[in-house]
């Protein structure tokens, strides 16, 4: 029934062209990585093996893709802007087997709607190629032009005449980050295709073609070359391979996990969280190992236009997927550890219909179920890490949490160990501290009992230091020795430079170089020398972290990161004057009842509380 108004006219309208381009921009077009994931798979669907990515002020002013694939005839350059207009699907049956990248064609047309596109193209078979300009939707030029074969398209001022679209873009650093993982997605699918990526005038990566392994290296450091896990397994429903990393390599921050299905990087979160579970035995809470697993699948059994950025994709059979994804990443890491696999069936043919329970680990994998009665088969207590090369103590924090709460030397006797206990705790005792399994400081007052945090407590100090350093007109620094060169990812360089001057204000003396390399040549007098190099790399993904709390400043955001980083960890066993000197230093401080982030420094129980339990 159409409403009408008073006048009794229709008050349903269509809407003008442009406006509908920016009402399907706001679905498409999320940001600057949006622009540059779209221009990334065109080029990929054009046949290119050679693509140039170039980004200015983190995509706000620039994204250019530059590539020699087989270009666009002069209609076909017009047509490509207008929306749902698309070379990839010609029937409703298409929709069921789509393989390229790009398909629905509203990018395009969306991009252009809030940009000012320049796009130059030519086909091989073509004496001239076609420039073609659009601000706003509306077209500036269109006419021939000489130039290579291929396509560049450049998109500038993105948003420029959406503006409350612009200003809820976040920082620099933020937005850049979030075009490295579209431009890493891209890269990882496509090791065939040589890449090319340069930010404000720096080059980022140049990636030839290569190998996986070589490609993985290539960006995400030289310490993943010995450390990869490959694996690959197929069945007549999909095939599965990919590459795993060490555990050891774990960061504190996701961001090196990737899916792809067909060649399409897509996001599923219950197959990311039965991956990262198989992890737990050999990382710690909250760290996150790389992998990146590919799927090939028959394309009717898989809708990849479930989401409106294409990142999320439906299965046929999803229990299938995450089944022998799991076993298969299992068998992977089992295999690398020499661990036994006491749950893996001989055969990934067999029966695929178990519930998301078993998926995920309370019962055993395929047929192989354990029998009524039976005890469950335990892995081994220790795993003997020395065959990778991964050092015992360290292997033993991966598994049973922090050394100091691990006795390590089997052969020491108990009874030694008692003694060298009640020695140490006599001493505390005559101080009026102890400390609870090395993580708590206990003290007794006048009325009561106080229980301080030590790694809260520290940061606290850490943080308010930090703080008074950067007010300061000489902060203190200790001068290295030797100056240390850091290698900094392709995300982490252009954090750093923004965040230099408060770096160096805190104590820390750094020199940028080409190429994301830095030198370090001082620190702050507080940081332990051999330990720069990580030290830097874990300040800047810890404020990376905090880049979600928009009520903190950049100056607080650092000071945050370099406590959280140098504070004593939780595990650490004190001395009595050690402990005696945090808590004088903790009282000394502006705010001593919480750390940075508003969590508690150290908790009071009065002595009526604790008669009250004995009654």
């Amino acid at each position: 029934m159409n409403q009408t108004g008073e006048s009794g006219q229709s008050i349903i309208r269509t809407m003008p062209t442009e406006l509908s381009n920016k009402i399907a921009a706001g679905e498409v077009i999320q940001r600057p990585a949006s622009v540059a994931k779209e221009l990334l798979d065109n080029s990929i669907d054009a046949g290119a093996d050679h693509i140039k990515l170039i980004v200015q002020q983190a995509g706000r002013t620039l994204i250019q893709v530059i590539d020699n694939g087989c270009g666009m005839s002069h209609a076909d350059a017009r047509l490509c802007f207008e929306r749902h207009a698309t070379s990839k699907i010609q029937s409703i049956e298409d929709l069921f087997r789509v393989r390229t990248m790009g398909f629905r064609g509203e990018a395009m047309a969306s991009i252009a709607s809030i940009s000012q596109v320049e796009m130059k193209t030519k086909r091989v078979e073509d004496d001239a190629g076609t420039l073609l300009e659009i601000w706003g939707g509306e077209e500036k030029r269109f006419e021939p032009v000489a130039v290579d074969d291929g396509t560049s398209i450049a998109i500038r001022n993105l948003f420029y005449n959406v503006p409350a679209r612009r200003q809820f873009l976040k920082t620099d650093a933020t937005e850049l980050r979030h075009i490295i993982r579209a431009f890493h997605n891209s890269v990882l699918a496509n090791t065939d295709i040589e890449f090319e990526m340069h930010a404000d005038g720096d080059r980022l990566y140049h990636l030839p073609k290569q190998t996986l392994e070589q490609r993985i290296t290539e960006i995400f450091g030289k310490q993943y070359r010995a450390s990869l896990i490959p694996f690959e397994e197929q069945t007549s429903y999909v095939k599965i391979h990919g590459i795993l990393a060490d555990p050891k390599l774990a960061k504190k921050n996701r961001g090196e996990q990737f899916l792809f299905v067909n060649g399409r990087p897509f996001q599923h979160r219950y197959l990311s969280y039965v991956i990262l579970s198989l992890f737990d035995t050999w990382t710690r809470k909250n760290e996150y190992p790389f992998y990146a697993i590919f799927f090939e699948i028959d394309p009717a059994q898989v809708d990849v236009n479930v989401h409106p950025a294409k990142m999320e994709v439906k299965f046929d059979d999803d229990r299938s997927i995450v089944q022998l994804a799991r076993s298969v990443v299992k068998k992977a890491i089992n295999q690398y550890f020499v661990v036994p696999d006491v749950e893996r069936s001989d055969s990934f043919e067999g029966d695929f219909d178990l519930s998301f329970d078993q998926v995920s680990g309370n019962k055993s994998f395929g047929n192989q179920k354990q029998k009524q009665g039976e005890a469950p088969v335990h892995l081994p207590s220790r795993i003997n890490f020395r065959q990778r090369g991964m050092d015992g103590q360290d292997s033993a924090e991966r598994l049973y949490g922090d050394a100091d709460d691990v006795t390590i030397d089997k052969n020491e006797p108990a009874k030694s160990f008692g003694k060298k206990e009640k020695q140490h705790q006599t001493e505390e005792s005559e101080k009026g501290f102890w400390q609870l399994h090395n993580r708590y400081i206990l003290t007794q007052t006048r009325t009561g009992l106080c229980v301080i945090d030590q790694h809260a407590a520290h940061k606290r100090i850490i943080y308010e230091k930090a703080i008074s350093a950067t007010e300061e007109s000489l902060p203190g620094t200790q001068q290295l020795l030797f100056a240390q060169t850091v290698e900094l990812s392709a995300s982490e360089f252009p954090l750093l430079k923004e965040l230099l001057a408060i770096i160096q204000r805190m104590g820390f003396s750094i020199q940028l170089l080409s190429g994301n390399t830095a030198i370090i040549n001082g620190v702050p007098a507080d940081i332990e020398i051999g330990d720069e190099k990580q030290v830097l790399r874990d300040m800047l993904r810890e404020y990376r972290d905090l880049s979600q709390k928009p009520s903190l400043d950049a100056r607080k955001k650092v000071a945050i990161a370099f406590a959280s980083r140098t504070a004593i960890p939780r595990g650490k066993r004190l001395t009595t004057p050690e402990m005696e000197m945090l808590i004088d230093q903790l009282f000394a401080c502006d705010e001593p009842y919480s750390d940075p982030l508003g969590k508690s420094t150290l908790i009071y129980m009065p002595l009526d509380d604790l008669k009250g339990r004995f009654r």
